[in-house]
């Protein structure tokens, strides 16, 4: 199978990004790998699997690659006389952040009618978004952490009880993330957030939590990888998140029942189908006092959870093959013709 793997971008994430993709040269051994790299202008890079190491990026180097343009059906290198395509059956979007996960690169494969995984269009808006997330599952009746929205213009007060974590809405890898144990602490975290985000959420914060990791997709059937129980400390940085992103080799399932990992998974596909049809992602949830509450919905997760399945490579065949698609609207200028028609302008 030939996979493009879509990377970079314009976000916060970017560096993130890279390292998922440099995994995933480890992890798709049987694939035919091509990687396009989208550098902080946006401009598209074809990169030698090669020459697929982190200081390419740093140092500037990735400019010497060729660059590409995403046209009808995929990338393409442009020459003197011609354009040759890059060689390839889906695009695998690891975009992190912005540009990746809200839309964006969704939009343009669909409107340049590519074949990938990754949330389509509607579903990255909303999950990209915590307080959206909220909303989702408030409509699907799963719990929620309780929670308080701010934009940078309103009086920097919550009315619940401390401690309280601060996330920017549009924001992951625990980029401006702050728990805050008391009001005077407050205003520092904003200041924090508001740095990446103009709108904030205060979510109850709960000390050792039970938190579990629950991956998968829909091909012709679920595939639901296992259900982690991820490192716990009070929330992961940046930089513990950055090396997570990395890992290629399985984790051991969460000591559970089998009632609770029963609850999960329902859960899981609560969230998933129809929204997220032809993508992969994690979501992350709490469990509390035996009920399960979503914390996060993760539409491009690090190294895409490669870690949580037993045949990751397989299920990406698979789910290559069982792509929505949009419907083929005919255009045959009917009405015009009859109104053409009835004025004598046949």
């Amino acid at each position: 199978m030939n996979i493009t793997i879509l990377f970079g971008g314009s976000s916060y994430e970017h560096e993130i990004s890279i390292v998922s993709a440099i995994t995933m040269k480890k992890v798709l051994k049987k694939s035919n790998l091509q990687s396009v790299f989208i550098d902080a202008l946006r401009d598209f890079y074809l990169i030698d699997s090669d020459k697929m190491k982190s200081k390419l990026f740093s140092s500037g180097e990735y400019k010497k690659s060729k660059k590409v343009q995403l046209k009808k059906t995929g990338f393409f290198v442009d020459g003197m006389l011609s354009s040759k395509p890059v060689e390839s059956d889906v695009v695998l979007n690891l975009i992190h952040g912005r540009d990746g996960e809200d839309g964006k690169i969704a939009s343009l494969l669909e409107f340049y009618a590519v074949p990938f995984i990754s949330p389509r269009t509607e579903a990255s808006a909303i999950s990209y978004n915590k307080l959206y997330t909220k909303f989702l599952a408030e409509t699907l009746d799963i719990k929620t952490v309780a929670y308080e929205y701010l934009s940078i213009e309103d009086e920097r007060h919550i009315e619940m009880d401390y401690p309280v974590i601060i996330k920017p809405v549009r924001l992951g890898s625990s980029i401006g993330v702050s728990i805050v144990r008391s009001e005077a602490e407050l205003d520092y975290a904003l200041d924090i957030a508001f740095e990446f985000d103009t709108m904030v959420i205060a979510e109850k914060y709960i000390d050792r939590v039970k938190e579990y990791n629950q991956a998968g997709a829909f091909t012709s059937q679920w595939e639901l990888s296992i259900v982690e129980e991820p490192q716990k400390e009070e929330f992961l940085d940046f930089e513990t998140k950055y090396m997570d992103f990395s890992r290629d080799s399985q984790v051991l399932s969460a000591d559970i029942s089998d009632k609770l990992k029963i609850k999960i998974q329902d859960c899981f596909k609560k969230v998933y189908e129809p929204l997220f049809l032809g993508s992969v992602i994690r979501c992350d949830f709490f469990v509390i006092d035996d009920e399960v509450y979503l914390n996060e919905i993760n539409s491009v997760p690090g190294s895409m959870a490669n870690y949580l399945f037993d045949d990751f490579e397989s299920m990406i065949e698979r789910l290559s093959q069982n792509l929505p698609s949009e419907e083929n609207i005919v255009i045959d200028y009917q009405y015009i013709h009859s109104i053409q028609s009835a004025k004598g302008k046949a």
